[in-house]
């Protein structure tokens, strides 16, 4: 790829895409983090799709975009501006007023051209187009673990925790590093109930977890609630609300990745929240840590959430 503020074709799977300014600074050096360039972006995005796509096809993305960098200002974007390719995939979604037409990333040459426009960071729906339920049925449930700082050995006790407890539910799961300061433990689902029946599970799963160990745990939404609790966060288990996509990159100084990690991985003392970046990802993602999570869904596995709460009710009591 040629550095420079000139028009560059790079091929993306079956098309060719024309990229502008793929030598700007989009994370710069200093202070230990290694400095990335929008062409590394690139580079990265089509090294990682054979992973990233099956985590993205069908699901509306909010987008991260850092036009200056991530020292400079972002925003984040919902609708699909009119001058997008019309190849790229998009679906209209009802709101309150009207409708919003949010970008779905269907293919590697979407994924390139999102990078062509600094879109550094992901944020997928946890429902998808084309299923049963549509998009009011989420096929996903997360528990996003917040530290109140960067002790990650906290995280690291609070999802074992977690994983225990959801084990006991016969619910299966499989972790990922946000690439900030905390885990996602994300659980698949049939996509049989709606968004809200599915928040309400997910939030008497973290109470429960919460009740059993309340020095260590909160779900108080606020922070001063919170003191120097790890934050068990289902919030994102809404309609229309999001979580950051698996392999996708933090705007964050050295380019770290939110990369998916098997429970074993967890137990590791060299294991942190920004343990991968752009440069070594994709080896982690060839060794296919969430394979448990894929035969979980080809054996039917992923559940709907009556059986677990029933399971739950009897542990509570």
């Amino acid at each position: 790829m040629t550095e420079g503020d000139d028009a560059t074709k790079v091929r993306a799977g079956r098309r060719t895409v024309e990229v502008r300014r793929v030598g700007k600074v989009l994370f710069p050096g200093g202070g230990g983090a290694k400095e990335y360039t929008k062409g590394d972006l690139l580079d990265y995005h089509r090294a990682i799709a054979p992973h990233m796509l099956p985590h993205l096809r069908g699901r509306p993305l909010m987008l991260e975009r850092h036009p200056d960098g991530v020292d400079g200002p972002t925003f984040m974007q919902k609708n699909t501006p009119e001058h997008y390719p019309d190849w790229i995939t998009r679906v209209e979604v009802p709101k309150e007023d009207g409708t919003v037409t949010h970008t779905v990333c269907d293919d590697t040459a979407t994924l390139v051209f999102l990078a062509d426009q600094a879109c550094l960071t992901l944020h997928r729906w946890l429902s998808r187009t084309g299923t049963a339920g549509g998009l009011d049925h989420p096929d996903r449930l997360v528990f996003d673990l917040d530290p109140p700082g960067d002790d990650f050995e906290q995280v690291r006790e609070a999802a074992r925790r977690l994983h225990e407890l959801l084990d006991e539910l016969e619910l299966p799961s499989a972790p990922m590093t946000t690439g900030s300061r905390g885990l996602h433990v994300v659980v698949p689902l049939d996509g049989r109930d709606d968004f809200d029946t599915v928040r309400d599970f997910a939030h008497e799963v973290a109470a429960t977890l919460a009740a059993a160990h309340p020095d260590r745990l909160t779900t108080a939404a606020r922070k001063k609630d919170r003191g120097d609790r790890l934050y068990l966060d289902v919030q994102r288990n809404a309609y229309a609300q999001t979580a950051v996509a698996p392999y996708s990159v933090r705007a964050r100084p050295g380019a770290p990745v939110a990369t998916p990690v098997t429970w074993d991985a967890v137990d590791d003392p060299e294991l942190y929240a920004r343990r991968w970046s752009i440069a070594d990802a994709v080896e982690q993602a060839g060794t296919n840590p969430w394979a448990d999570l894929g035969r979980a869904r080809a054996l039917g596995r992923a559940r709907a959430h009556g059986p677990a709460r029933r399971r739950l009710a009897t542990l509570r009591d």
